[in-house]
């Protein structure tokens, strides 16, 4: 704050004065400059992550078994960017942004969320859509936005560790509101994941960030539902038993695949560990040309985001093989674990169609086909991150099924409970140990 130069400019300006404009120059920079930036970052990353899909489609086409070359190529030049070029980009993003969030450090620490990260991630993840990764871009662009309001930690009033978590919790949000086109699914992620050990204040500086990046999302791509509307309906009087089934094995599956994550990232033997960590580009290369032949065993069904399998089934208007739900687990998980950027959100929901639709063809008689995949996908969605309510939120906005609310948050909250049996710690908050400073590990888990 240069105070002596703006004293010399405008001499009859006091210094309380001068401390009240410059505090507003920065908020309103914040607060302004920042829900814009977040909102047109996510809505060029959801463009280009369509035509980075269509691309990979038309490569499927005309060449079918291409992917058995470029796939392990690219997740070893994938994984070598982000290491070399761009540390702090690999994964999702959201342990980053809860490492953040909870260290205790108050110097400005430009090594999880950075301008440099934020560009990386968007790069990175559009290169793993490209080549046909199983990965999403929900997760991504979190820690995109909270790297773009990290960016004013340390300018005027952003000087101690409340205000940075506020910046941070702001642009994950934000990030999660205009990549979903879901307001209060924003909301409720950062009150339910990135602040479990914090206490969470909606203010009105947090809800401005949301509105505006929402507004730059829907003034782009227009006023829609990511998989459409759905007439999906389920008297949840009657349709208590659906509720537990769909619960109790789409919380089951979404635990297994936290675990099985958890363990291969950071529960490896020494020996394992150490080899699969000197030989990072071997691993992904091998990753790769498992999800390739995978890839093509499923007819590229488990390549991307799997929106268009997932939209197909939810509409009843296509079918899937009943091998897809466990094929895409596993071509997450390869995905999740290589190195490479990408998100697990989108790939979840369609792992959760899938389980669904395996789940209506056994018990035909359990519900309608449409209201079973909806249960199962906010089931899944619930037992990997542990945040029911943001999975029942997500699932209602993403598909225009507010009919279906209650019967949502109930397989959504058994989902969560069985999950914490297979998986007793939350999987962003364990993964996010590994970039948190020593003493911060010895956290109590929620």
């Amino acid at each position: 704050m240069q105070f002596p130069r703006l004293r010399m400019r405008y001499p009859v300006l006091s210094s309380s004065l001068i401390f009240r404009i410059v505090d507003i120059w920065h908020r309103g920079a914040a607060w302004i400059l920042g829900p814009l930036l977040v909102g047109t970052m996510a809505v060029g990353l959801a463009f280009g992550g369509e035509q980075a899909s269509k691309l990979n489609n038309w490569v499927l086409t005309a060449a079918p078994y291409s992917p058995l070359i470029f796939m392990p190529l690219g997740f070893a030049l994938l994984a070598y960017l982000s290491r070399r070029f761009f540390p702090g980009s690999q994964g999702s993003g959201i342990p980053q942004t809860v490492a953040a969030i909870n260290t205790l450090d108050t110097a400005k620490n430009n090594k999880l969320l950075s301008l440099r990260i934020a560009i990386g991630k968007i790069l990175l993840t559009l290169g793993g859509l490209t080549i046909g990764a199983s990965i999403g871009r929900e997760g991504p662009t979190v820690q995109i936005g909270a790297s773009i309001m990290h960016m004013f930690y340390g300018r005027g009033p952003f000087q101690n560790a409340e205000a940075r978590r506020t910046l941070i919790l702001a642009g994950g949000a934000a990030g999660i509101a205009a990549a979903f086109n879901t307001p209060l699914a924003g909301i409720m992620f950062a009150i339910e994941e990135l602040s479990k050990r914090h206490a969470f204040s909606a203010n009105s500086s947090t809800l401005i960030t949301v509105i505006v990046s929402g507004l730059i999302s829907l003034s782009l791509l227009g006023n829609y539902t990511y998989f459409g509307s759905t007439g999906a309906e389920l008297d949840w009087r009657s349709g208590v038993w659906a509720i537990l089934v769909c619960g109790i094995i789409g919380g089951g599956a979404g635990g297994l695949f936290s675990q099985l994550l958890i363990s291969v990232s950071s529960r490896l033997p020494p020996r394992l560990a150490n080899l699969l960590r000197n030989r990072a580009l071997l691993f992904a290369a091998v990753c790769g040309l498992i999800v390739a032949l995978i890839g093509i065993y499923t007819n590229g069904l488990v390549f991307g985001t799997g929106y268009q399998s997932t939209r197909l089934t939810l509409e009843d208007s296509g079918t899937l093989p009943w091998y897809f739900g466990i094929a895409k687990l596993i071509a997450t998980l390869l995905s999740s674990v290589c190195g490479i950027s990408g998100g697990i959100f989108a790939p979840s929901l369609a792992v959760g169609a899938g389980i669904g639709d395996n789940i209506a063809t056994l018990f035909p008689n359990l519900a309608t086909h449409g209201a079973i995949v909806l249960l199962v996908m906010a089931a899944y969605l619930s037992g990997v991150t542990r945040a029911p309510v943001t999975s029942f939120i997500i699932m209602m906005e993403m598909t225009d099924s507010h009919q279906m609310l209650v019967p949502l948050m109930s397989a959504s909250v058994i989902a969560s409970a069985i999950s914490k049996f297979i998986c007793p710690t939350p999987l962003y908050h364990k993964l996010a140990e590994r970039f948190l400073p020593l003493p911060a590990r010895f956290f109590k888990h929620e």
